[in-house]
C-alpha cells in the first residue's frame, strides 16, 4: 500500500493534480514520521491506521468549517476524504458489521457496560479500517445498554 501511495504521488506530479499530490504527500509524511518516531514497521496496517486518522481529522474539520460557513473548504476536504477512502479496504455494510458484532458478543458474553473494553479488544482487529470505529462504538453501547 505504501508503494502504491508513492507511485500515485509521482503520477499526481505528472498530472499536475495538486489536491491529490498534497493529500498523498501528507499521508506519506505521516507514515514516515510514525515509522521514525515509534520504530514501527511500514506495513498495510500502519498505513490504514494513518489514513483512518486522516479521514477522522478531516471529518472533524468539516464540522468546524460548517460552523464558519466555509463552503470552499468543506468541498476541498470532502474531496480529500473521498481520495483517502480509495486506499482503505472495502467498507463493511451495516448488515456485515452487525453480524460481526453479534459474533463477538456471543464469544465475549458481556454482562454490563464494563465489558466494553473486552468487546472492542476482540472486535477492533476484525473491522479496523473497514468501518468508522465511532459508529461501531455507538452500536456496541446501544447493545450493552439493552442487556
Amino acid at each position: 500500500m505504501y508503494e502504491k501511495i508513492q507511485a500515485d504521488i509521482i503520477s499526481a506530479l505528472k498530472e499536475k493534480n495538486t489536491l491529490k499530490l498534497q493529500t498523498l504527500r501528507g499521508i506519506k509524511g505521516s507514515v514516515d514520521l510514525e515509522h521514525i518516531n515509534s520504530k514501527a514497521v511500514i506495513d498495510d496496517n500502519l498505513v490504514i491506521d494513518i489514513i483512518s486518522r486522516g479521514i477522522k481529522t478531516r471529518k472533524e474539520s468539516i464540522l468546524e468549517f460548517e460552523k464558519g460557513n466555509r463552503e470552499d473548504l468543506i468541498a476541498k476536504t470532502k474531496e480529500e476524504i473521498a481520495l483517502l477512502q480509495e486506499y482503505l479496504p472495502a467498507q463493511l455494510t451495516s448488515d456485515e458489521l452487525e453480524n460481526i458484532i453479534a459474533s463477538v458478543f456471543e464469544k465475549v458474553k458481556p454482562t454490563s457496560n464494563k465489558d466494553m473494553g473486552l468487546i472492542m479488544k476482540e472486535l477492533t482487529p476484525l473491522v479496523k479500517g473497514k468501518c468508522d470505529m465511532k459508529d461501531v462504538s455507538t452500536i456496541i453501547k446501544d447493545k450493552l445498554s439493552n442487556l
